[in-house]
C-alpha cells in the first residue's frame, strides 16, 4: 500500500470500459464452464500494475489449482483506481466474482450493501492475523488479510543529536507541546519546512493519516459506541483543540502542502522530519543507512495512535460456490504466502510466525520497528457502512482547515452532513 497507488486516478472512459469488460468476463462465479471438470472460482483484484503482488497471487493460485481437482480459481486484475466502480457496477448487475479483495475500511459498506456475505473461515485463521488484517460489520467477520501497513515519523538520528531533540519511543512519545518545541527548534536549524505530512496527498489518505492523530487528542470521526452520530466527536472541543494545532502547523511554516508525492524530500535532507509509511522505508534506507529512525507519532493527549487496516478478501453474496472459495483462502493463509507477500511489497505480515520470517519484519530485521507500531498504536477507521461520506467529509474538511476556514464552523458543518447521511439511511443498521 502506497501514497501513489492509493490515489491513482484513471479517466470516465477507462473505468467504464474496464467495467463492462468486467462483467463481460466474470460469467457465473462458482459454476464449471460447460458442467464437466473443476467448479471455477472467479477472482478479482484491484492489482493490475502491482507485479510484486501479482506475482504471490499468481503463485498462490497456481498452488492450489494444483493441490486438488475440485475447484480452480481464475484472477483477473484491474488498476486500483478502476476496481471500485467495477465492483459496483458487476453488483448492481448480479455479477459479481467469487472471491474479491477490498480495502479494509470499505468492508462494512459492502457487507450492508449485500455485495459480500460472512467470510466464515476457521478461526484458527482469524485468531491469528492481526486484528487490522480482519474486517467486520456489527461483528460478524467479513474479510481478511495476508498483511498491514504503519505510519510513522522518519528521522535522522544524527540531526535530532545535534541540536539536542529528545528521541522519542512508543512508551515515551513526544507530546504535542515537545513537537512544537521540536519543529521550532529544526526550523531555526536551517529547515524552512522542518516536516512533510504527506498534506499534498488526496482520499483517503487523509482519513488514513490524521484521523489517529484526532483519535489521540480524544476526538474521533464518528461515536463509536453507536455509530449513529459524529456530534461531540468530530466537533467537541478535543477535535477542535486537534484541529487548531493542525492548522497552525501550517500557517507557521512547519509543514506544508507543497512537497512531493511519495518521501524524496526527507530523503534528500530538504526535511528533519517525515510523516510517511513502511512503504517508503527501503528507499529511506539507501538514502539515509543506519542514521535512520522510525519514530511514533506524538502524543495529542490519549497516547500516540497511526491507522490500520490494509487490503483484505471477502467471498461474494452470490457466489455459487462459497465452500470453494473458503477452501482457496484457508489455502492462501499459508505463513510462506504471507511471508513472500511481506518480502516482495515490504508490507507488514499478518501473523507472527509470517513476520519472524519475513526478511525485514523479522525480530532483528531492518524494519522491525514498524511491527511494534502496529501491533501497539493501529486503530481501525470507524467500522460502520457510512464510512466512505465519513471519510470524504473528514478529507474536505481538514483541508478547509487546511487553508484557513474557521475550525469550530466547519467541523459542525462536517457533523451535520454526516449525521444526516447516517439517518438518511435508517442508521446503516446500528
Amino acid at each position: 500500500m502506497n501514497r501513489r497507488s492509493l490515489m491513482a486516478i484513471v479517466s470516465a472512459s477507462a473505468v467504464s470500459a474496464l467495467t463492462l469488460t468486467a462483467c463481460g468476463q466474470a460469467g457465473q462465479g462458482g459454476a464449471a464452464a460447460d458442467g464437466d471438470g473443476p467448479v471455477q472460482l472467479t477472482m478479482w483484484t484491484h492489482s493490475a500494475g502491482n507485479p510484486a503482488e501479482l506475482e504471490v497471487y499468481q503463485q498462490i493460485i497456481d498452488d492450489f489449482n494444483a493441490s486438488q481437482d475440485e475447484y480452480e480459481v481464475v484472477e483477473e486484475s484491474f488498476p486500483q483506481g478502476a476496481y471500485n466502480d467495477a465492483i459496483v457496477a458487476a453488483a448492481a448487475a448480479d455479477d459479481l466474482p467469487c472471491l474479491l479483495d477490498m480495502d479494509g475500511p470499505i468492508v462494512p459498506n459492502w457487507a450492508w450493501a449485500g455485495y459480500i456475505q460472512p467470510l466464515g473461515l476457521s478461526t484458527d485463521i482469524t485468531d491469528s492475523l492481526l486484528p487490522t488484517a480482519v474486517g467486520t460489520y456489527k461483528d460478524e467477520i467479513y474479510s481478511a488479510g495476508y498483511w498491514d501497513a504503519a505510519l510513522s515519523i522518519f528521522a535522522r538520528e544524527s540531526v535530532l543529536t545535534a541540536n539536542d531533540v529528545r528521541i522519542p519511543t512508543i512508551d515515551e512519545p513526544w507530546t504535542v507541546d515537545e513537537f512544537d518545541t521540536v519543529l521550532a527548534t529544526l526550523q531555526d536549524a536551517g529547515y524552512d519546512t522542518p516536516l512533510d505530512i504527506g498534506a499534498e496527498d488526496t482520499g483517503e489518505w487523509w482519513s488514513y493519516a490524521y484521523s489517529p492523530m484526532l483519535q489521540s487528542s480524544g476526538g474521533d470521526l464518528v461515536d463509536r459506541d453507536t455509530m449513529l452520530t459524529s456530534d461531540g466527536t468530530l466537533n467537541g472541543p478535543e477535535a477542535v483543540d486537534f484541529f487548531t494545532w493542525f492548522q497552525g502547523a501550517f500557517d507557521q511554516g512547519y509543514t506544508s502542502n507543497a512537497g512531493t508525492i511519495g518521501n524524496e524530500e526527507f530523503n534528500a535532507d530538504e526535511v528533519a522530519l517525515s510523516y510517511t509509511g513502511v512503504w517508503n522505508a527501503l528507499d529511506s534506507l539507501d538514502a539515509v543507512g543506519d542514521d535512520l529512525l522510525i519514530l511514533p507519532p506524538p502524543d495529542f493527549g490519549n497516547g500516540p495512535k497511526i491507522g490500520g487496516g490494509s487490503w483484505q478478501w471477502g467471498i461474494s453474496s452470490t457466489c455459487a460456490s462459497p465452500e470453494g472459495a473458503r477452501a482457496y483462502l484457508e489455502f492462501s493463509f499459508a505463513d510462506e504466502y504471507l511471508t513472500a507477500f511481506s518480502d516482495k511489497q515490504i508490507v507488514i505480515p499478518a501473523t507472527e510466525s509470517a513476520t519472524e520470517a519475513s526478511e525485514h519484519f523479522s525480530t532483528d530485521g531492518d524494519l522491525r520497528p514498524f511491527v511494534e507500531l502496529s501491533q501497539q498504536l493501529a486503530v481501525l477507521r470507524p467500522q460502520t457502512p457510512a464510512y466512505p461520506v465519513i471519510s470524504s467529509t473528514f478529507e474536505k474538511a481538514a483541508k478547509d482547515i487546511m487553508n484557513g476556514a474557521d475550525v469550530q464552523s466547519t467541523l459542525d458543518g462536517a457533523v451535520s452532513e454526516i449525521d444526516a447521511n447516517i439517518q438518511s439511511n435508517d442508521g446503516y443498521g446500528f
